[in-house]
């Protein structure tokens, strides 16, 4: 009997699959630079999945003009605080973190995540990296950026997620300007400041964990049928391997941990960026459960649980589609949660 050819069960292009070192997303890679210099990148956390009904705007589609039901993800986007400018000089061996520039108006609850610097000389320090601006060795300007959770009833945590944000945008001596200026005015920044709704945005987030799972969880292989489920084992798989060789291959699917895996999704569509007031015409969305402050609705799923952390970039590869008009964002919304 001829074997059926199937495609490998699993993918092996997000091994190792362990456990993720923080809850707080890392980007390995941003947007060229394009535009005014602006901060490219929030976070926000899941509040959970509702749907609204969308005017379909994609071109050449057959239901282009007509109303659509949308799965839809809420995210509750309070302000953000940039607290530190953290500058990178050109080596050798690539780049390095050259100084950093901390402000004086820290957050109250910011201590619980971090030592918030005492001793520091904000002026020496902004000296040093225009001295390197001036030599040509600022290679790369970036911010670092907290969360604000107690300003999220739903969330039940006092300490901040704390991470490092890159400011793009115009050139290196825009850049440092305005990551100076939002610094020393106090580092606020909101959602609507960097997007708009209808773009394109990567979202990352830490995937909901499972503990350690058997192969037909964690890699999706099928369960032994017929006379070979006989032998009282149906979940585990046939062999590992063959004889040479002599070693245990990673491509083998085994047991081990499922879940608890930072993943990013690219090009996820900003259905919606709110300020979570009363309702208007165009049908303004404020009420999932006990959303009453800024929030984004992003179309489709988005990895991890409610009330995890997630974290936005501008797309780094966004698709030839038109942006959602402004002034026909959806036709209604109603909430799934009955």
């Amino acid at each position: 009997m001829p074997q059926p050819s199937r495609p490998r069960k699993g993918s092996l292009g997000f091994g190792p699959r362990k456990r993720s070192t923080s809850e707080t997303p890392r980007f390995n890679s941003w947007p060229s630079d394009d535009g005014q210099p602006g901060v490219q990148g929030f976070a926000g956390y899941k509040a959970g999945m509702t749907h609204v009904v969308l005017v379909n705007d994609e071109p050449n589609s057959p239901r282009e003009g007509m109303e659509e039901t949308v799965p839809v993800t809420v995210v509750e986007t309070p302000p953000m605080r940039a607290v530190a400018l953290r500058a990178y000089e050109d080596t050798p061996y690539g780049q390095r973190p050259l100084t950093e520039v901390w402000t004086d108006e820290f957050h109250s609850e910011l201590d619980r995540t971090l030592d918030v610097p005492e001793d520091h000389d904000p002026d020496a320090a902004e000296e040093q990296v225009r001295d390197a601006l001036e030599a040509g060795t600022l290679g790369d300007v970036r911010l670092i950026t907290h969360t604000v959770p107690n300003a999220v009833p739903n969330v039940p945590k006092k300490k901040p997620d704390v991470m490092e944000t890159r400011v793009g945008g115009g050139s290196v001596s825009d850049r440092l300007d305005y990551a100076l200026d939002l610094v020393a005015d106090g580092g606020e920044h909101a959602m609507n400041d960097i997007f708009r709704a209808g773009e394109y945005a990567d979202v990352a987030g830490v995937t909901k964990g499972k503990g350690t799972q058997g192969p037909v969880k964690r890699w999706g292989v099928q369960k032994r049928k017929g006379k070979h489920a006989r032998q009282g084992w149906r979940r585990r798989i046939g062999n590992l391997g063959p004889w040479n060789p002599s070693r245990v291959r990673s491509t083998v699917p085994q047991q081990g941990q499922t879940g608890y895996h930072q993943r990013t999704e690219l090009n996820k569509r900003l259905v919606d960026i709110g300020e979570g007031d009363e309702p208007s015409v165009d049908g303004g969305f404020v009420n999932y459960g006990e959303v009453d402050g800024p929030y984004t609705l992003v179309k489709g799923s988005v990895p991890g649980p409610d009330k995890r952390l997630v974290r936005f970039r501008p797309a780094v590869r966004p698709n030839d589609q038109p942006r959602l008009d402004p002034e026909v964002r959806y036709v209604s919304t109603e909430s799934n949660q009955g």
